[in-house]
């Protein structure tokens, strides 16, 4: 049996850094970098700390279709170690 884990990906060639996805995070995953990119835009970014529901609101809301969210399957013995060490 594995447990279901979501990955977030910021595609930041495509975000403006309009803090959408970050108002429909109900779990607070994602977060505008302090630090602007090349283009001097303060993109969105993901806190890998943070655990993911996977409900696609972050994805949904963009208007640029800057975020992709991914179903990693982890298996359930792997999910406790790595509980364990962090």
């Amino acid at each position: 049996m594995d447990r279901k884990h979501y990955e977030i990906v910021i595609l930041e060639q495509y975000c403006k850094g309009c803090g959408l996805c970050i108002e429909f995070c109900k779990k607070g995953k994602l977060y505008i970098r302090q630090m602007p990119n090349k283009q001097g835009i303060q993109t969105a970014a993901v806190h890998e700390d943070v655990d993911c529901t996977g409900c696609l609101h972050c994805a949904t809301m963009c208007p640029d279709a800057a975020i992709e969210v991914t179903q990693v399957d982890v298996p359930v013995g792997k999910a406790a170690a790595d509980g364990a060490q962090g």
